[in-house]
């Protein structure tokens, strides 16, 4: 599996932005013949700038493109529409994101490929399915918006704020990698693809988790905690000497060792502090106990201190200390790939699924709007196609 495990499997990537790229490139990372067809134009965000790399490329393109082909089909002319149905025809997997009907006007939904390739996984990404919300624009800030997620994220007392990453587009992104990889399981076994359809509401619904729990529970929608956590105390951000520090105690063993390097003991002992769900109570009296102690060291010494004593606290790192953490513990976090004809050099966050047997393989950079000529399209599909 030197390819990778997915060797063999060919992908026709119809999808622009963030979701559907996601998913693909996490398909090519792992070896699949990823081929992004683009219309002349090509993907929104490649204009999607600054902050563009050394070679002047948006890097918001880059994150999520590594591995594949760049085949440029104008959708609006018969060359073009005949060189997309003959990849569609020839895929193992097809993924787009176009507004529901898109597809089927090009004649390039399920229905139209079926009978020509019965194996088909064909993965549609929406923004709020394809009922009463086809109509609707799917972009990541009005997911967040209309979703929940703004509604308790923030300040109790600021204003609604989003996630500071397109976390709504990752999310639906994995999950469309995941309905994929369980429709090509189904065909291992029926011989035959299927439809698989994500939406961005249901992605960020479902990913609410605890919160969505609680409010369906209680019929009672959660507010803002800004930094706290709505049933964990103290599971939150403190102000220290000279920066920030978080600590997130999980259990009362954590918190007795907790108060215990904090030089207050008694806290554990205290009636109001000496279970998780009296701490949540009294979360304002307990944030007041420890404020002062916590101002009195760095906050670096506080981090290394409790480490020592098996208490989870970390320091509020940027993105570039994060990346850094990451390598200290040798996890690994970067990827760098290079252009065999132009040198180009991308240096993109590693794939975090680690398989030992078959590892991803990062091999080359974000196309260029199309760099690959599209007339190896022209293979007849019998030899081209290949089944895992």
């Amino acid at each position: 599996m030197a390819d990778g495990i997915l060797s063999g499997l060919r992908v026709a990537d119809f999808s622009r932005v963030l979701a559907g790229p996601y998913a693909t490139m996490m398909l090519a990372d792992f070896g699949a013949d990823v081929v992004k067809i683009e219309s002349p134009a090509g993907d929104d965000t490649r204009s999607w700038r600054p902050p563009v790399d050394e070679a002047g490329e948006s890097t918001y393109f880059a994150s999520v493109n590594r591995n594949k082909r760049s085949v440029v089909c104008d959708l609006g002319t018969p060359d073009g529409l005949a060189a997309a149905r003959r990849l569609a025809e020839t895929a193992d997997v097809l993924v787009e994101n176009f507004r529901p009907g898109v597809m089927e006007r090009f004649g390039l939904d399920e229905d139209s490929l079926r009978s020509a390739n019965p194996g088909l996984v064909y993965c549609s990404i929406t923004g709020f399915g394809r009922a009463e919300g086809a109509a609707l624009p799917g972009y990541d800030l009005l997911v967040q918006a209309v979703g929940g997620l703004m509604s308790i994220t923030g300040a109790p007392d600021g204003e609604p704020s989003k996630v500071g990453v397109a976390l709504v587009d990752v999310l639906t992104g994995q999950n469309a990698l995941s309905g994929i990889l369980l429709a090509l399981r189904e065909r291992d076994r029926t011989g035959l693809g299927s439809r698989v359809d994500v939406d961005l509401l249901g992605s960020l619904l479902a990913a609410l988790t605890n919160q969505a729990s609680s409010t369906l529970a209680t019929g009672r929608s959660p507010g803002r905690l800004g930094n706290a956590h709505p049933s964990i105390a103290p599971y939150e951000l403190f102000r220290a000497a000279h920066r920030e520090l978080v600590v997130a105690v999980g259990n009362d063993r954590q918190f007795a060792a907790f108060a215990t390097v904090l030089g207050v003991p008694g806290l554990a002992a205290d009636p109001r502090f000496a279970t998780n769900e009296e701490r949540v109570r009294h979360r304002a009296e307990l944030r007041a106990a420890l404020e002062p102690a916590l101002a009195a060291r760095p906050a670096a010494g506080w981090v290394a201190a409790f480490t020592e004593a098996r208490v989870p606290a970390g320091l509020v790192n940027s993105v570039s200390e994060a990346f850094a953490f990451a390598a200290s513990l040798g996890l690994d976090p970067v990827t760098t790939t290079v252009d065999q004809e132009t040198g180009r050099v991308s240096r993109q966050p590693a794939t975090p699924i680690r398989l030992r047997a078959a590892p991803a393989v990062h091999r080359t950079p974000p196309p260029p709007l199309g760099a690959h000529d599209p007339h190896w399209l022209d293979v007849p599909a019998s030899t081209e196609r290949t089944t895992p």
